[in-house]
């Protein structure tokens, strides 16, 4: 919570990325250590300690400027997959991932401890780039009217 971490949705682990708080210039790089965020037209949650560093806190939200500092990889290569949903009941979820696999093929379950509980992550496919991945949720948001979120795929989880 008060270290320099975020949360992204498709750069790999351990990347560093530069944020830069538009509003009042303000620096600081971060680890990207966990996915998210998983609200529309957010494309990063800061830590505690890192919100402090921008003068953030208080505000919640600020316009940011993300600059690629170092990355174990490169951040475009790898598997992304398209979160259709997320349970706090298993069973709610375990519907979903079947309803979704049997029109898909390719959909799991991943576990998510928060501070409200343990929520359940539907996702589905395994698409060998971001922009197939987009192409692929606005897909599923059409047929199957629901609000999808672009995730790398960092492993298979077990369901």
């Amino acid at each position: 919570m008060y270290k320099l971490t975020a949360a992204h949705r498709t750069l790999p682990f351990d990347t560093v990325v530069r944020v830069t708080n538009k509003k009042n210039g303000k620096r600081v790089d971060v680890r990207i250590t966990d996915r998210g965020p998983f609200v529309e037209g957010r494309i990063i949650d800061l830590s505690l300690g890192a919100a402090r560093e921008l003068d953030m806190v208080g505000m919640g939200i600020a316009p940011v400027r993300l600059t690629l500092v170092s990355s174990t990889g490169n951040p475009l290569a790898g598997f992304f997959t398209v979160q259709v949903g997320a349970f706090l009941s298993r069973d709610n979820a375990e519907r979903l991932r079947r309803q979704m696999e049997e029109r898909y093929s390719f959909a799991v379950i991943q576990e998510y401890d928060a501070p409200q509980g343990v929520f359940y992550r539907v996702r589905v496919g395994k698409l060998a780039s971001e922009d197939l991945a987009k192409t692929f949720g606005d897909e599923l948001r059409e047929k199957e009217h629901v609000q999808p979120f672009v995730v790398r795929l960092d492993s298979v989880p077990q369901q």
